[in-house]
């Protein structure tokens, strides 16, 4: 498909869109521009999708054309019944096609027909199970899935109990396995989406402290003991309970007859029924752990838990048909034997005869995929109720009292290979339960309160053994660390019978409730006591003994690396990235995980990509040949460990493992040996080992798979089988040496810049730092014969892109900022993890003492009507005069009644003062946003303001113009000003990011994101000059165009510095870099000194130029002195109000020769003074720009001259967050310190990427320094880059910090102007943004109104089809072409060149690599 559109800025873009993605569902637009385009020709799909049984329901009941109809078609409830059972698999055995559900949600089902016309009374359970299958859905597709249903929101209560009904034991008895678990993943997604407010509501009720009548009567006491606020909680709910039973109990007595109410009344007392609150959350659990007794019963061959047959199963004899169906059998009368144990603990044993005879004869097996999945879809709900502080407060002391991580880990499917997943799931759940955070308060325990904790508990089970069990005295007695030992303590209980134990557990310790049938169980009893008592292992300590880099191990373990295709049907064991987190150690340890995963699937990408074009084998003599050949990878010459140091005093691994391997650069293409001589130190390289089967093995696996031939044995087996990969190890970079020993690309001082030579020969030789810890795992496995010695067959070298291999340093910092005692400021923290008023960071929320009063907004406002205007919503009151408070001289001009004089008006700059009340301080209507798709604006209601001269009700701003000062005689002395006439929306932004505190600026295209960035830099440098800022962004391209724009602005250049590798490409005539900064500044020395000499010749001082320090005392003996004498001379009775006097007595005119003439013209005493003092305020900055240079001058070496300019000189650090993520290190080491974070393209950051520029400096006293935080960006664009389908999905790893502030309601600024595009091209996004209006630019501008020559059209959408018989190919992997139309846009270009469009308006955009290289050729 190709999209023309014309007229974009003033050029025209070509756009090649070659494919589809596969996830974006088609027909989901509902927004379309009316305009007359070509017609296109469907697509064999569409219309098969037109076509198809489902779509046309849809068009005759509920379609948009259909509900607009005088008489819309009635709803039939019978047609709900008939999709539910033969599309959505209601009360069949098996689940529905993926493709059926995905066809209802692009049709608009639960919008259009079931959420509209659903019921609370009437309409049936399947109705309601549809509902939520398609709210799951969407979840799977990314789609809003709650927006239907705030159209009725007084209906969701009755929705949500509709679903809670659906767990009593007569409805779950209906449900098939694959309904449970949508019902169970209904359940997850809910709990995922606390941000909605009508969710909210619904969930928590599920999880508050009603939960704790499913606690056991001991741990009950323990808890309420522990919490003394919610033993008076729990003692009014129970009073409130027993009322409300009284109650009910009484109204039904009424409505019985009075002969029965005696009767009643002598025979049963009033007993209320369990609260839903109260039972949810336990019966699931019991219906957990029957599911997991039935799989262990499929494993092992035994007879499933007898309460298994249901009335559902017993009736349809055909369920055992086969193990899909037997495992829905088996597994859909959890229902009867979960509400059994909830109550009781008991199971009943009922049973079919029929039934339990098959159960009987079968054999040892497979557990079914579905029932499989139901129980790691419960794993999951569990893992996300634990990992939010709102549903963890109560959860987790029932999860611990049902000792579920114990029993699940003793069931026959934990061991099994079945239960891969299941176990990596199950060891995240124990992370969680085991996480060191106070459930009631969130406060984070610090590891040594942890351990203190711990042996505290330990010291109190040995007390309690001394005293009550001298048969465990030997225990009492024993140290803490072996009393927590586990051997030690399970042998010594295992010298208890079986009834004292059980009385030790679960009467003394309270670890079991005496009711829960596993209390027999002698050994399950013995585990809950040692997992009770023994030591935790340290989530920190486990993460810095992890290695950094990937393994083979890890790059093809598909349960925590998916392959690209996740369809989202089975859960993941990986962390989730949603609204909130336990703390910012959870935080770190989250991203840590994901990111580090994330990168191994883009290693193992680039490991396969190399491996087929290598494509190893074996000759005849069975030696290892490469057929082909691939510029990132080549094989290895010689490889050899050089060095391993002791390990540090603490560690278990050697300090550090160096060796050289060794490739030869002879033969390969001149562009491809470049790339290998351009590596440098910190460089990420990897070795492989490969050892592919000969001729002879493939045969062997030929005929023991019966694939005929050994082609065909190659073809079955996977790349890793096929190239027999043995092991994968990364290293980094210490040194580059050539054939001659020589160092290349040596940046650390070794080699000086007129010393190096380029490289010789073609051997190169590169030093290695390998992981440490990987290689004492490594040598482990060696020495204990479970794993060959890799460090021996490593015959492969890879590389990688510079831009995708920084991996290992963003690792390293996540790292060390869990070692830290990160400070993130008390403004900012709850909001950060998702807690507290999303609004209390926004600045008209700051406390009073560091908000500044009155700001100078400089060259912000053109003039006063437009001050006027971007303040609408205040009474901007002009004070004139003399004084701005109100005396003498002064006068006040209030705009508020709309009544004034433009002409009166003074023109800018302006200081505006802000009301000192906080109610008062306003923002812009319409400006300011809070929510994910919020349409109501935030602000605080408008209060009387007293004293203002018009009576009007807004709140008075009071401006005062003042005269710019004047710098200096010369051109370059006057400030650079702004231009841009920014709209109030803009200077509501402005306003904000000036001010502490969290200011979020949402800019849909063309809204002049950059512009608004600029300026409040700017504002912001003039406010706070002492104070450092820094300035990030996602790309080096984004950066530079930003950083250009803030040069040609009043910063003085010698307070910006540009960091990173994408300097180079800055447009602007200084470098801005490091280097070239302290260049400049020496530069600059030379040249202020050469002006110190010029002066001091014409005042007749020898001597003053020589050092920076003579040219200081030179200032204070012989400027400054002067100027004081002119000063008083000119002030005197004599020479006081004389124009001439100026002129005549000004000690600097020679110096000032060469500045525009006539200097002073003696017609105004107070024009010339005015001049006097702007010449002495040049040679004031001049003397303090050189005092500024003196450090360059003392320090001597390079390294310290840049430390300082970092450090103290700049006052604007630009960086990429990448390289904030390279360097966080060597930042934290110099000490680096600044203020304020501008951070453009936030939307497109990852979140820790996004979180690692804020602590990039060492807190002191634990306060945080960091007083604002200002993210500019959109949500609605481009979302973080992430290649794994599954990270995006199903860890949100694609959500960034600056998307989930808006989606917990952080209020944020949106622009609602562009001047980009033609408002007709506009048209097709601006539906997004809600009220995004055009620019006079872009509807004033002629170029904007007139046709494009050639085009029928603003924008066409051109069908392509295939070219020669062929459409999209595959030259290589994840390499798309399209022949046809690169031939077809490339025709159109040449067409737009013959009609005279130059070549610099015209581009052509297209989403993948191969195509654009196919358009060049």
């Amino acid at each position: 498909m190709l999209s023309v559109a014309g007229k974009l800025d003033a050029a025209s873009t070509l756009t090649a869109c070659m494919k589809t993605p596969a996830s974006m569902p088609i027909g989901t637009q509902t927004g379309v521009h009316n305009c007359s385009v070509p017609a296109v020709r469907p697509c064999t799909c569409h219309l098969q999708i037109a076509g198809d049984k489902l779509t046309q329901l849809a068009i005759k009941h509920w379609s948009e054309a259909a509900r607009q109809q005088e008489q819309p078609p009635a709803f039939s409830p019978q047609l709900v019944e008939q999709i539910y059972r033969q599309e959505l698999g209601g009360g069949q055995t098996r689940p529905p096609l993926l493709r059926r559900i995905m066809l209802l949600e692009v049709s608009q089902y639960l919008e259009g027909y079931l959420w509209p016309n659903f019921d609370p009374v009437t309409s049936s359970d399947g109705h309601v199970m549809s509902m939520l299958i398609m709210v799951n859905e969407k979840f799977r597709e990314t789609v809003p899935p709650w927006t239907a249903f705030h159209t009725h929101k007084d209906v969701f209560p009755a929705f949500f109990q509709r679903v809670l009904a659906l767990r009593t034991p007569a409805a779950r008895a209906q449900l098939a396995q694959h309904e449970s678990t949508a019902y169970l993943l209904f359940m997850i997604n809910a709990f995922q989406s606390l941000e909605d407010e009508m969710v909210r509501a619904q969930v928590l009720k599920l999880v508050s402290l009603p939960l704790w009548h499913g606690l056991s009567h001991g741990r009950l006491q323990l808890e309420l003991a522990a919490q003394p606020a919610l033993a008076k909680r729990w003692k009014a709910l129970l009073k409130k309970e027993a009322k409300a039973a009284a109650a009910a109990a009484a109204k039904k007595q009424q409505q019985q007859p009075a002969g029965d109410q005696d009767a009643a009344a002598a025979t049963a007392q009033p007993k209320e029924l369990p609260r839903a609150e109260a039972a949810f959350l336990p019966g699931m659990l019991q219906e957990f752990l029957h599911c997991l007794r039935t799989a262990d019963a499929k494993l092992t061959g035994q007879s499933p838990p007898a309460a298994a047959v249901t009335a559902a199963a017993a009736a349809d004899p055909a369920a055992d048909a086969d193990d899909e169906d037997d495992e829905d059998a088996a597994a859909d009368g959890s229902a009867a034997a979960a509400d059994a144990a909830a109550n009781g603990h008991q199971q009943p044993a009922t049973a079919a005869g029929g039934q339990q005879q098959r159960q009987q004869r079968r054999k040892p097996g497979r557990v079914g995929k579905r029932l499989l999945v139901h129980l790691e879809r419960f794993v999951e709900f569990l893992i996300d109720l634990l990992s939010q502080l709102p549903t963890r407060r109560f959860v987790h002391a029932v999860v611990e009292d049902q000792q579920l991580l114990v029993k699940a880990r003793r069931s026959v499917l934990y061991s099994s290979p079945e239960g891969h997943l299941f176990r990596q799931l199950l060891d995240l759940l124990n992370f969680y339960c085991d996480f060191p955070l106070n459930d009631h308060t969130g406060e984070q325990l610090k590891e040594e309160d942890v351990v203190g904790q711990h042996y505290d508990k330990v010291c109190q089970v040995q007390r309690l053994f001394f005293k009550h069990w001298p048969q465990l005295r030997d225990l009492a007695l024993a140290n803490c660390a072996a009393a927590c030992d586990p051997a030690g303590l399970k042998r010594a209980l295992q010298g208890l019978s079986q009834d004292e134990l059980r009385d030790l557990v679960c009467k003394q310790l309270r670890l079991v409730g005496q009711d829960d049938p596993w209390a027999q169980d002698h050994d399950f009893l013995l585990d809950v006591v040692v997992t009770a008592y023994q030591r935790r292992a340290s989530q920190r300590a486990a993460i810095n003994a992890m290695p950094l880099y990937p393994t083979e191990g890890l790059l093809w373990d598909a349960t925590q690396i998916p392959t690209a295709a996740y369809s989202g049907e089975r859960p993941l064991a990986l962390p989730k990235l949603n609204l909130q987190f336990l703390s910012p150690s959870d935080y770190l340890l989250r991203n840590f995980h994901l990111f580090r995963l994330e990168a191994a699937y883009e290693v193992r990408e680039d490991i396969e990509v190399a491996l087929q074009r290598l494509q190893p084998g074996k000759d005849f003599d069975n030696n290892i040949k490469f057929k082909g050949w691939s510029k990132m990878c080549t094989p290895v010459t010689s490889f050899r460990i050089t060095q391993v140091a002791p390990a540090r005093v603490g560690e278990a691994h050697p300090a550090l493992v160096h060796a050289e391997v060794v490739i030869d650069t002879r033969g390969m293409r001149g562009d491809v040996a470049s790339g290998w001589d351009e590596l440098k130190q910190h460089d990420v390289l990897f070795m492989l080992a490969v050892n592919p089967p000969n001729e002879d093995e493939l045969l062997e696996m030929a005929a023991s798979s019966n694939s005929g031939t050994a082609a065909a044995a190659a073809a079955n087996m996977s790349l890793v089988q096929r190239v027999g990969l043995l092991a994968v190890r990364g290293a980094e970079i210490v040194e580059v040496r050539d054939e001659e020993g020589g160092l290349m690309n040596d940046f650390t001082g070794r080699v000086r810049l007129d010393e190096r030579k380029p490289p010789k020969g073609f051997v190169r030789t590169y030093v290695l730092a390998l992981d440490p810890a990987q290689y004492q795992l490594d040598v482990n496995a060696t020495s204990a014969g479970t794993a060959p010695d890799v460090y021996t067959t490593f015959n492969l070298l890879l590389r990688r892109d510079a831009k995708e291999n920084n991996f290992k340093a963003v690792l390293e910092s996540i790292r060390d900022s869990l070692n830290e005692q990160l400070v993130i400021p008390e403004w900012l923290v709850d909001i950060f993890l998702g807690y507290g008023d999303a609004g209390a960071a926004h600045y008209t929320q700051m406390p009073d003492e560091g908000r500044i009063k009155t700001v100078d907004f400089k060259d912000t406002f053109l003039d006063a009507q437009h001050l006027i205007n971007s303040f609408p919503h205040y009474d901007v009151t002009f004070v004139t005069g003399s004084s701005s408070s109100g005396g003498n001289g002064s006068s006040k001009i209030s705009t508020g009644s709309g009544q004034y004089d433009p002409a009166a008006l003074p023109a800018p700059p302006y200081k505006v003062t802000f009301p000192t009340d906080q109610q008062q301080l306003q923002i812009a209507p319409g400006s300011t946003k809070r929510g994910a798709d919020a349409e109501s604006t935030l602000g605080s209601t408008t209060t009387a303001a007293e004293g203002t001269a018009s009576g009007s009700t807004k709140p008075v701003l009071l401006v005062e113009h003042y005269k710019p000062v004047n710098m200096g005689p010369y051109p370059e002395d006057k400030p650079k000003g702004n231009e841009v006439r920014f709209t109030p929306v803009q200077a509501e932004a402005v306003s904000s990011g000036v001010q502490p505190g969290l200011t979020m600026v949402v800019g849909p295209p063309g809204t002049g994101k950059t512009d608004t960035a600029v300026q409040i830099l700017q504002v912001l440098y003039h406010n706070c000059p002492g104070q450092r800022t820094l300035l990030i962004t996602h790309s080096n391209q984004a950066l530079n165009d930003l950083f250009a724009k803030m040069v040609a602005r009043d910063i003085p250049a010698r307070y910006l510095l540009r960091l990173g590798m994408g300097e180079r490409d800055l447009d602007v005539d200084d470098d801005f870099s490091r280097a070239g900064r302290v260049n400049n500044m020496l530069a600059r020395r030379l040249q202020l000194l050469a002006e110190v000499e010029r002066l001091a010749s014409l005042l007749g001082v020898a001597s003053a130029e020589y050092t920076c320090e003579t040219a200081g005392y030179f200032w204070l003996l012989h400027v400054l002195s002067r100027w004081e004498k002119f000063s008083a001379a000119v002030s005197s009775a004599e020479h006081k109000g004389r124009a001439a006097s100026v002129g005549e007595l000004f000690p600097f005119k020679e110096y000032f020769a060469d500045a525009p003439q006539p200097l002073f013209k003696g017609d105004s005493y107070e024009e010339d003074m005015e001049v006097a003092a702007g010449c002495f305020r040049h040679l004031r900055q001049l003397f303090q720009e050189l005092e500024e240079t003196r450090p360059f001058e003392l320090l001597k070496g390079q390294a310290d001259r840049v430390s300082y300019l970092c450090t103290k000189q700049a006052k604007v650090v630009a960086m990429t967050c990448t390289h904030a993520a390279l360097k966080r290190r060597e930042f934290i080491n110099l000490g680096l310190k600044y203020d304020n974070i501008v951070m453009e393209e936030a939307g497109q950051v990852l979140e820790i990427e996004t979180f690692i520029p804020m602590v990039l400096q060492r807190q002191e006293d634990s306060i945080a320094r960091l007083k604002r935080v200002i993210l500019i960006g959109d949500h609605h664009q481009l979302p973080p880059v992430v290649q794994n389908m599954a990270f995006q999905k199903y860890s949100h790893l694609d959500q960034s910090l600056f998307a989930r502030f808006i989606r917990l309601g952080t209020p944020y600024v949106e622009l609602n102007a562009q001047g980009r595009a033609r408002p007709s091209i506009a048209s097709l996004y601006n539906w997004r943004y809600g009220g995004l209006q055009d620019l006079p630019a872009v509807t004033q501008n002629p170029v904007f109104q007139a046709a494009n020559p050639g085009f029928g059209y603003d924008y066409q959408l051109v069908n392509v089809p295939d070219f020669n018989g062929r459409g999209e190919s595959e030259p290589m992997p994840y390499y798309y072409q399209n022949l046809g139309e690169a031939e077809y846009i490339v025709a159109v270009y040449s067409f737009m060149r013959l009609l005279g469009y130059p070549a610099n308006k015209i581009s052509i955009l297209t989403t993948y690599n191969g195509q654009k290289d196919l358009i060049r050729d």
